[in-house]
């Protein structure tokens, strides 16, 4: 017995518990903590257990994420295969110490996965994923309870050993893997926009060089492919950065800024992200398909159901971003002065992508005698950039670090 909302499938199990998984062509997007239901339909859940679980997926033969829901924070363990390696027996084996559901469950899965069976052994939870081609595991983590999804979500990114023959749109998601992680440096400014001016410089000449600066800096070892959305004195509008951003598939976006103000003794860095202000109002227009900057290709006839897949994604684009904005404060402020309260939230346009990870930095006041000699001043403007490069280099080490554990 089966029941369909909006492309999500609930299938009725032959032990009369509900498993929801969802419907087919929504590409690479991330399962969706819905509170949709069919009439008489409870969420599957082992009557003993003490942490009510949730399996989840959503994806095609090239990419698929699955989402566990818990009633509890908990820490896998993947037994196999080793990370970031394809297993030529196609499963996943992930264990999760301390969970307990207390009955062995199971049911057909989504994208790459065929089949997922639950049980549990000797205090762990073990969660066992049948594969229909070999896949990786190229990224874990775990989402804490917020208003809109009362759950723990434990979330596994898989990822085609080797490339599908059919490739889907794609959707608002930043869960797009690369070989080299790819890292769009927006120069602030430009062309006919000099932006704020200082006592001997403007900020666009002040922002190419340090994007410039910091673009050799993350190519010296090979690890990042980097894309500048101006190399030279160009004037582009605020609304093409974004979409040169998305259009890469970028893992990163970084705009370079230089901040003014009235007052000449000011001085300080700055680190913005999207403010929730600016969220909504991505939402609102993608939502009602206004003339709209960010195009995005939602899956569902379902209003409801593509709201809450906009607001997830939204959602863990500005986690991310804000993780990165922590180690940019920890970085750069060992280089130069920072303003307090020196993370902040913004709606600048540039910081708009639904699934691409973004930050603003004001380097500093160009009208600040100190602030501007410091960007001006090739060797210091190396060593701030270089500092950013760490940043980056720090933000991902600790992805990498997450998705080991």
């Amino acid at each position: 017995m089966r029941c369909s909302i909006g492309g999500l499938v609930w299938r009725l199990d032959m032990r009369g518990q509900w498993a929801k998984a969802l419907g087919s062509g929504i590409g690479r997007f991330a399962a969706v903590a819905a509170a949709l239901a069919c009439v008489g339909a409870a969420p599957w859940v082992s009557p003993d257990a003490p942490a009510a679980a949730k399996v989840r997926f959503g994806g095609d033969q090239r990419s698929t994420r699955v989402v566990l829901e818990l009633d509890q924070s908990a820490h896998g363990k993947l037994i196999q295969p080793a990370a970031n390696q394809a297993d030529a027996s196609g499963k996943v084996v992930l264990a999760l110490p301390g969970v307990d559901v207390r009955s062995d469950l199971g049911g057909d899965g989504e994208g790459l996965v065929r089949a997922w069976s639950m049980d549990h052994v000797a205090g762990a939870t073990t969660l066992q994923l049948d594969l229909t081609r070999p896949a990786r595991v190229v990224r874990r983590f775990l989402l804490a309870p917020t208003e809109g999804a009362p759950h723990y979500r434990y979330v596994m990114d898989l990822e085609a050993a080797a490339p599908a023959k059919a490739v889907l749109t794609r959707i608002v998601t930043p869960a797009t893997v690369h070989a080299r992680k790819v890292i769009v440096i927006d120069a602030g400014h430009g062309g006919k926009d000099p932006g704020a001016l200082g006592s001997a410089a403007q900020e666009k000449d002040l922002t190419l060089a340090a994007a410039k600066a910091l673009k050799k800096r993350l190519e010296r070892d090979g690890r990042y492919q980097v894309v500048l959305t101006r190399a030279d004195d160009d004037f582009v509008p605020l609304e093409r950065r974004v979409q040169l951003a998305r259009g890469a598939e970028a893992d990163l976006f970084i705009s370079l800024h230089a901040d003014a103000g009235a007052d000449p003794s000011l001085r300080g860095a700055t680190i913005y992200t999207l403010s929730d202000k600016g969220s909504d109002r991505v939402a609102r227009n993608v939502m009602n398909k206004d003339d709209w900057f960010i195009n995005v290709d939602l899956p569902s006839r379902d209003r409801s159901v593509n709201q809450i897949l906009l607001d997830l994604t939204q959602r863990a684009t500005k986690n991310q971003s804000s993780a990165f904005a922590e180690e940019l404060v920890n970085r750069v402020g060992g280089e130069t002065t920072m303003l307090q309260h020196s993370h902040r939230a913004a709606g600048y346009v540039v910081l708009m992508a639904t699934d691409v990870p973004a930050v603003l930095l004001e380097m500093g006041f160009i009208t600040n005698p100190q602030d501007e000699a410091l960007l001006r001043d090739p060797r210091r403007r190396v060593r701030l950039m270089n500092a950013v490069g760490d940043s980056i280099d720090d933000y991902f080490a600790a992805q990498r670090r997450y998705a080991a554990r």
